[in-house]
């Protein structure tokens, strides 16, 4: 019965058997084609041997499947392939679904994609109640949707509503709120995961099926009715051109809803036709570039506890806050006491919108999180971060004093936006220890860490900070300490090209409009905003002292006023509650192609010009920390991908 690779069979009680699913060839679950062959011999198999009951689990102590292999979508190189790959998906869950017995999936941690398709496939699923499990279909994040029969059992399971608006968000949902939708049948205590697994393949209950309010919306008009309106919220997000997944995936569902089995064969059918698309290959680009900046940290370099954080302003206390949902025990110091208080309130209200009522969840993590305005933990902290404004002489004389009362093996960093390393790190004894640690606003939503690589900065503190970035769940991008580092350096010029368009009388809303035409999730004069007027001219300063860039008046003459944008609910935008008041549209006849060309190449040339320089090691790299420091078009796959296709496009 252990004749396999991938799988292993286990006998349970009263003829049931249990299906272990551990990958041979890595550390988490993903359905590969060799894994799927496999899977369909078991299967095979049981429909000789007929068991009582079957139930589903995985090994990885990481989650029950991520999906698919995504890197198998590579290999693709025309509609064929495609189709192959996801009709041997299909045909897999098919016959789980067929099975002569009851069948259950166990879920713990992720139940991804190809993953969920497989417990949907399944009669029954019970999941783990644990913030660490997450279930989903992120497919549309990789410029496709549901290919093995996902869209199609999820859409009959919780109705069109529920699942729609999970496949099109690509969003994830806990355990107890998959059990409220009815996407799994049982959220249970770890104690009782495989007891519970047991008992409802032995007593075989009815599964459950939407309310009918739900069902009647499969049918005809109302389904043409409530696709139109998806269409509408879709385009507000995301532009046909450049994601045709969604789309394609309302346009499935309005057309085949009502017919199971021309819904599947039409699924497979446009995935396959979507994966060959431009935007999916791209998207599996950046899927592959965020796994580059995993892969180059080594989470076993540094194991800490304790992280002190110095400077409670919006990027130290967000920092902080960070660091103690991560798990943490977090001190964060600051001789203002008024502005601790401030960081205390914002990290409350930060884990109140994170664990949505679930107070106890947030006074565990706030037990974690502890003001210090005499720097008591610096002496016990594991991890230094300092985030005080940036001012050279300032950190200078902190690190002075700091370096002494720091245990000797602490990781000291600096979240310096822009300033070089080397004019920092001199007044230590030992300046190997410096490392950047820069990290991007919001911390909580900003994947991106730069970590900054001094002169002097030896290269164990380098995988240190790499592997606490990565405990943090973060993305760490390695970086030489130049003028702006990577990601400022590139951002710069494209947000004062932007800046410098208002000074010719092009209105704000079509500056803004102009890049997110493009692609780009949020305007440049927005994007400033957020960022803070304070932070773009002080990088601006930087830059234009090392690269000669012009710093626009406007920017300086906003900045003395006070008007530093989100934070100070006023800039080149009005703010309320953080969010931007809306303005009449101002006219414009001038040609918005232009405006866009202008912006995307001051983006672009800079991201050429850091890989010359040699900021970053590769253009890979280089792509991965645009696309997730800023944002920049992931449809794309990067500002230097997107050079080399338009460079192959002109060629044709």
């Amino acid at each position: 019965m252990n004749e396999f690779a991938h799988f292993r069979l286990e006998k349970g009680r009263a003829g049931l058997v249990w299906l272990v699913f551990d990958n041979a060839d890595g550390e988490t679950n993903v359905l590969s084609s060799a894994v799927l062959e496999e899977l369909k011999g078991l299967l095979q198999q049981m429909e000789i041997e007929k068991p009582a009951g079957l139930a589903i689990r995985s090994a990885k102590p990481n989650g029950f499947i991520a999906g698919a292999d995504v890197k198998e979508f590579t290999g693709i190189k025309n509609f064929e392939d495609a189709h192959r790959l996801i009709s041997r998906g299909q045909e897999v869950m098919n016959r789980i679904e067929a099975l002569p017995f009851p069948s259950v999936a166990v879920i713990h941690g992720f139940c991804l994609g190809g993953g969920l398709e497989l417990a949907l496939s399944c009669r029954y699923r019970i999941a783990l109640d644990d913030p660490g499990t997450r279930i989903g279909l992120p497919e549309i994040k990789l410029g496709i949707h549901p290919g093995f029969g996902g869209s199609v059992r999820s859409i009959r399971l919780i109705g069109p509503l529920a699942a729609m608006d999970l496949m099109l968000t690509g969003r994830t949902v806990a355990a107890q709120q998959a059990r409220k939708i009815g996407l799994v049948d049982y959220a249970v205590p770890e104690r009782l995961l495989l007891q519970s697994a047991e008992q409802v393949l032995l007593q075989k209950p009815a599964p459950k099926r939407p309310k009918f309010r739900l069902r009647i919306l499969n049918h005809q008009p109302l389904r043409s009715l409530v696709a139109a309106q998806m269409v509408k919220q879709v385009s507000r997000e995301a532009a046909r051109e450049h994601y045709p997944a969604p789309y394609a995936l309302v346009d499935l569902w309005r057309k085949f809803g009502g017919n199971t089995k021309k819904f599947m064969a039409e699924e497979a059918n446009s995935v396959a036709v979507l994966s060959t698309h431009p935007s999916a290959r791209n998207l599996v680009r950046v899927f592959l570039l965020q796994d580059l900046l995993k892969s180059g940290a080594d989470k076993s370099k540094i194991s800490p506890r304790h992280v002190h954080v110095i400077g409670a302003g919006v990027m130290g206390g967000d920092i902080a806050a960070w660091c103690a949902a991560q798990g943490f025990q977090v001190t964060v110091q600051d001789t203002y006491k008024a502005g601790l208080a401030k960081a205390m309130q914002r990290a409350d209200r930060f884990l109140q919108k994170r664990f949505r009522g679930k107070q106890h969840l947030v006074n565990k993590v706030m037990d974690r999180l502890v003001p210090d305005a005499r720097g008591l933990g610096v002496a016990k902290a594991d991890v230094i971060i300092e985030a005080i404004y940036e001012d050279a002489g300032a950190k200078r004389a902190l690190y002075r004093d700091l370096e002494p009362e720091a245990k000797s093996d602490a990781l000291i960093a600096t979240n310096t936006s822009s300033i070089r390393l080397e004019e920092l790190a001199d007044v230590m004894q030992d300046p190997s220890r410096l490392v950047g640690l820069h990290f991007f606003n919001p911390v909580a939503k900003m994947p991106l860490v730069e970590v900054v690589r001094g002169e002097h900065t030896s290269n164990e503190v380098i995988d240190r900070a790499r592997a606490f970035a990565r405990h943090l769940d973060k993305l760490p991008v390695t970086v030489a300490s130049s003028p702006g580092f990577l990601v400022n350096r590139v951002l710069m010029p494209y947000l004062v090209e932007a800046v410098g368009m208002l000074d010719e009388g092009v209105p704000k809303s079509v500056v803004d409009r102009a890049a997110k035409d493009f692609g780009m999730p949020m305007g440049p004069i927005r994007l400033a905003d957020t960022v803070g007027l304070d932070v773009c001219l002080f990088v601006a300063g930087i830059l234009s002292k090392d690269l000669g860039l012009k710093v626009p008046e406007r920017l300086r003459q906003m900045v003395e006023k006070g008007l530093l944008g989100v934070k100070s609910g006023q800039g080149f935008y009005s703010y309320k509650r953080g969010k931007p008041v809306k303005e009449a549209q101002t006219p414009y006849s001038g040609d918005v192609s232009l405006l866009q060309s202008r912006l995307v190449n001051r983006l672009t040339g800079e991201a050429q010009a850091c890989l010359r320089e040699k900021v970053v090691e590769s253009a890979d790299l280089l792509d991965a920390g645009i696309v997730f420091g800023t944002g920049f078009a992931p449809f794309t796959g990067g500002p230097l991908n997107y050079l080399e296709q338009q460079e192959a496009a002109s060629d044709k």
